[in-house]
């Protein structure tokens, strides 16, 4: 692996190419929105000056790792002589499809294509390239430049060797990583969400406050965020999507998502990316404070 594309530059695309380039790997950072791009750009530079400030990168460093970043709008001109691109688009299935259509066009046939995908079956994604053995899940975890697991998942035609590879590519991150099979919401997603949306569930019904619900898992269960905080931090739009795939794919109402979490959604209290979801989040203020809603 000498050169990587990355297909998004929201906040995880940002991220994966913010880790390959401090690393030493070359990346072209692709996407259509040019002042996307720009932001993605300022955001990894502000994250590697706070590794600075931390001891973990020296200021050379970090200017030697900005400078392996290529920002590039356009597929075609990014994926050229890559031989990994890994997609970090939105979490939509339909738009994946078309990302991974495009790439295997596009791209080299040995190029291995990856997705960053949270929940979206990778067998699906692969079918609709004609390369399935060499189609594979690179799941990193937000945010990735702290985060040490990549949840490698297989797709049912994923050839061992890409596998192999793969979780070898992931140890030369500095990550760890777990190999899973194409199951709905892989093994991550599918213990999480049920719990992140069982505390909702608590809160709907009355159990307990949003402070006390987040408490009790932090210093009962030693978890470093309790779910509802976790739940603004992936985004409850995130949330929702994921628990109607494994509602779906699994056909069993446990995975029902709560009306709470669906009604937030519909009134665009998504939680940290808009500002508000359980708890309200000022960018001025670092202190945490319950949403007024559940107050």
């Amino acid at each position: 692996m000498n050169k990587i594309a990355v297909i998004g530059a929201g906040t995880m695309g940002n991220g994966i190419a913010h880790v390959f380039a401090q690393h030493g790997f070359p990346v072209y950072l692709i996407d259509l929105n040019a002042s996307q791009l720009e932001k993605a750009m300022v955001t990894i530079s502000n994250n590697m000056e706070r590794q600075v400030q931390k001891g973990v990168l020296s200021a050379e460093e970090k200017t030697s790792s900005i400078h392996r970043i290529q920002p590039a709008s356009q597929i075609r001109e990014g994926v050229r002589e890559v031989d990994l691109i890994i997609e970090a688009a939105t979490e939509n299935e339909s738009v994946k499809l078309n990302i991974f259509r495009e790439l295997d066009e596009v791209s080299l046939p040995g190029v291995i294509l990856a997705s960053n995908t949270s929940s979206i079956s990778i067998t699906k994604i692969a079918s609709v390239t004609k390369r399935p053995d060499r189609v594979i899940g690179m799941h990193f975890m937000n945010p990735v430049p702290l985060m040490k697991l990549v949840e490698v998942i297989n797709g049912f035609a994923t050839s061992s060797l890409v596998t192999e590879r793969i979780v070898e590519l992931t140890g030369q991150l500095g990550k760890t990583a777990c190999v899973v099979n194409d199951y709905p919401g892989f093994i991550a997603n599918r213990i999480l969400m049920p719990m992140i949306n069982e505390a909702i569930i608590s809160l709907q019904e009355g159990v307990a406050s949003v402070e006390s619900i987040d408490t009790i898992m932090k210093l009962g269960m030693t978890h470093p965020m309790g779910p509802l905080q976790l739940a603004d931090f992936i985004g409850l739009d995130v949330c929702l999507a994921i628990l109607h795939v494994l509602r779906e794919g699994f056909g069993n109402p446990k995975y029902a998502p709560a009306t709470l979490l669906v009604n937030m959604v519909a009134s665009g209290k998504l939680g940290l990316k808009s500002g508000e979801g359980f708890y309200k989040y000022n960018t001025g203020n670092k202190e945490l404070t319950v949403s007024p809603k559940f107050k």
